[in-house]
């Protein structure tokens, strides 16, 4: 990044600086919802209600890897922010690039272990012997591709914090234009199935991966990836940094695990209750909870430059006062999705499957009550990119673990035997609620 444009950060007016970030940041994010509903939309209506059911079945551990994405990406964002703030640019370069090559071997090791008997990952993850098939399908085809996904999910953040926020949006927009031709042609004309859906999927991520690996080999102005030593100073070097950047990004990693436990108990609680028909319902909401996820994180990543640079300056009113922008506009914005969900759920699952079908009138029934967390889903994401871009670890690895698994788990299990499938479907928004009181009391206790 240029001096004059890293010193924005530091000098434009808040409102204005927030609407400079968060305007590109939320259309690609919501760029990348629309290819997710998309190719729920492609599954569901040329392959059927068991082919959702299937990708829901594999994407509960595929959000662990999304997780470690996002967890190297804000902990290299926000330490590289830091170090910019103070002139240190060799070792913000040296810092990103650790994080680009710890995330590759990670993502290595993870496929080759989900790789190694496809079967055997789909019986552990809960397939029934009907989805069995259609789960193999889809492991063997996308799983591949997580590697240049993660390269785009952490280098999006560095592309940021260059100041190339419109990249960045592009970064996500061209590959889910991509996806939603690429699922067309495969899944229709071609007849692939399942094979044709997850290889649309897996081609237009790593295409978004390519396009930050190029920018930031060859275009970026400050934020290029250099070339590192290989010997034992280094890697200790390299461990160290890693190591830093991920407990920064743990609420992160966390809170994408928040949504592979969302859907791998669910998933299991579903096919206990209402059996196949229950997970492809299910699946239709998790089809839409990217749409929560990313206005969550598109406020927090568009306000953690601002108030990790700000930080580093000891600038405090800066940093309040676009944390205070940060929590409107998600309370807002919340509201806004909440009343859609709840107003049209019968066109919203009609998009994916046929209403006459029973897992049509499961999710029907179901995605106004899932919905009711959307509100506390949002702040919640944006209050613990706060402590994130502030190195708060401990509060936002706290914040992140009770949305996640203390009270998400319990609710899972307990509110079903109260409630019946209403209680499942609440168990979302149980969880979160509890977690905005819990981050509420925190703050009054601060102040």
């Amino acid at each position: 990044m240029k001096q004059q444009e890293t010193s924005e950060l530091g000098i434009v007016g808040i409102p204005a600086l927030f609407r400079k970030y968060f305007i590109p940041t939320l259309f690609g994010m919501l760029s990348l919802c629309v290819v997710t509903a998309a190719d729920g939309i492609f599954v569901g209506q040329g392959i059927g209600s068991d082919a959702v059911a299937a990708v829901n079945i594999v994407w509960a551990p595929m959000m662990f890897m999304y997780g470690l994405g996002l967890m190297l990406g804000i902990g290299c964002s926000v330490v590289a922010s830091i170090q910019l703030s103070q002139g240190l640019v060799e070792k913000a370069r040296r810092n990103v690039t650790y994080s680009l090559l710890a995330g590759t071997t990670i993502v290595v090791i993870y496929i080759a272990g989900m790789l190694a008997s496809p079967s055997a990952t789909g019986y552990m993850l809960g397939s029934s012997e009907r989805l069995l098939p259609e789960v193999i399908d889809y492991l063997v085809f996308f799983t591949p591709g997580l590697v240049l996904n993660l390269w785009g999910m952490v280098g999006l953040f560095i592309v940021r914090l260059d100041g190339s926020p419109r990249l960045a949006m592009w970064c996500n927009v061209i590959p889910g234009l991509l996806n939603i031709v690429l699922d067309y042609v495969f899944i229709f004309p071609l007849g692939w199935g399942m094979k044709g859906a997850a290889a649309a999927t897996g081609i237009s991520v790593s295409t978004g991966g390519l396009m930050v690996l190029v920018y930031l080999t060859r275009y970026a102005r400050t934020l290029r990836l250099i070339s590192v030593p290989f010997n034992m100073d280094s890697l200790r070097a390299a461990v160290r940094s890693v190591v830093y950047q991920m407990r920064i990004g743990v609420s992160a990693f966390l809170g994408e695990s928040t949504m592979a436990m969302l859907m791998f108990v669910g998933n299991q609680v579903f096919m206990r209750y209402l059996g196949d028909d229950g997970v492809a319902a299910f699946g239709i909401a998790c089809y839409y909870c990217p749409f929560f996820f990313m206005i969550g994180n598109a406020i927090a990543q568009s306000a953690q430059p601002i108030i990790s640079y700000n930080f580093g300056l000891g600038r405090t009113d800066r940093v309040v006062q676009t944390e205070h922008i940060a929590l409107r506009t998600a309370v807002i914005s919340g509201l806004l999705v909440m009343g859609m969900f709840i107003a049209i759920p019968d066109k919203m699952v009609g998009l994916f499957i046929s209403t006459d079908s029973r897992a049509a009138e499961y999710a029907i029934a179901g995605l106004p009550w899932f919905a009711s967390c959307v509100v506390f889903f949002v702040f919640n994401l944006t209050a613990i990119g706060y402590f994130q871009s502030v190195e708060r670890v401990g509060p936002s690895t706290w914040f992140a673990l009770m949305r996640g698994f203390i009270f998400l788990v319990p609710a899972f299990l307990i509110l079903p035997g109260i409630l019946g499938v209403t209680g499942i479907w609440i168990s979302v928004a149980v969880s979160e609620i509890l977690t905005t009181a819990a981050i509420a009391v925190y703050y009054l206790h601060m102040k």
